[in-house]
């Protein structure tokens, strides 16, 4: 029975917490000048992508686009033997056929 008391006096302490519940007293134009300040605010965008414009896009996409179509025509052209004595022959992997004495 002790906790249908406390419940109780819970109860009645909110409800008189309720009561003590002010109206606020507000500046006609509050509304005004919180509708002017929250939409006079322009969009802020990213000032770190506003030089990359859509014409410099296509431009960028083309140049890409020619890029890869003249490797890719380079690639078709040239043979597995002449990438693979290039490639060995870069990174110093071939194999000398002269022959010297003086070594």
């Amino acid at each position: 029975m002790d906790t249908n008391k406390n419940i109780e006096n819970k109860i009645n302490s909110t409800l008189e917490a309720v009561n003590a519940i002010e109206p606020v007293n507000v500046s006609p134009f509050f509304k005004d000048k919180t509708m002017q300040r929250l939409f006079s605010e322009k969009e802020k965008t990213n000032s770190n992508w506003n030089w990359f414009t859509p014409k410099l896009q296509l431009a960028t996409l083309v140049c890409v686009v020619i890029l890869n179509v003249i490797a890719f025509t380079q690639m078709k052209s040239s043979s597995y033997e002449e990438n693979m004595n290039t490639f060995s022959e870069t990174y110093g992997l071939s194999t000398n056929y002269e022959t010297s004495y003086l070594n």
